[in-house]
């Protein structure tokens, strides 16, 4: 029995520290738009994916990561997700050093667990479509409005 928990804790040392084990390797990210309602087509995931704002998708720390947002009568708005490492992503890297040594940072660094993509909510506010108002009618100048004469008359 005593084997066993020396043993299971040999295996877990290594990653105590390891941002993949405290932050996790995967995050929500909050979409939102003004007006509500646009379709916000993800791209870079596994699977691309939709959804209609508002709404939260879950996506690898590691994606790279483009959202597209469109709804009828708005311009199209697109934003390209960058990835930093926060302080708290960056204590969790920090930590291999103490306890998961290289294993740890590269697993860290190949799942991106030590990231998270900014701008966390994405939030657009949607411009609308400007419209061309149609010409006005235009009248000719210096010509009375009476109705030409008919011939023979």
């Amino acid at each position: 029995m005593i084997i066993r928990i020396v043993l299971a804790a040999a295996l877990a040392a290594p990653c105590v520290g390891c941002a993949s084990v405290t932050r996790g390797t995967t995050e929500n990210i909050s979409i939102s738009s003004t007006p509500a309602g646009a379709t916000a087509e993800l791209s870079g995931l596994d699977n691309p994916t939709a959804c209609v704002t508002p709404c939260v998708v879950v996506a690898k720390r590691s994606a790279d990561i483009t959202v597209s947002f469109a709804k009828e009568g708005f311009e199209p708005e697109v934003v390209q997700l960058t990835k930093e490492v926060p302080a708290t992503g960056a204590v969790g890297f920090a930590g291999n050093i103490v306890a998961g040594g290289l294993v740890g940072m590269g697993v860290d660094a190949v799942t991106g667990a030590a990231q998270d993509h900014k701008p966390n909510p994405v939030i657009v506010t949607l411009k609308p479509i400007r419209r061309m108002a149609p010409p006005s009618a235009v009248k000719p100048r210096g010509k009375s409005a009476k109705p030409a004469p008919e011939a023979g008359t």
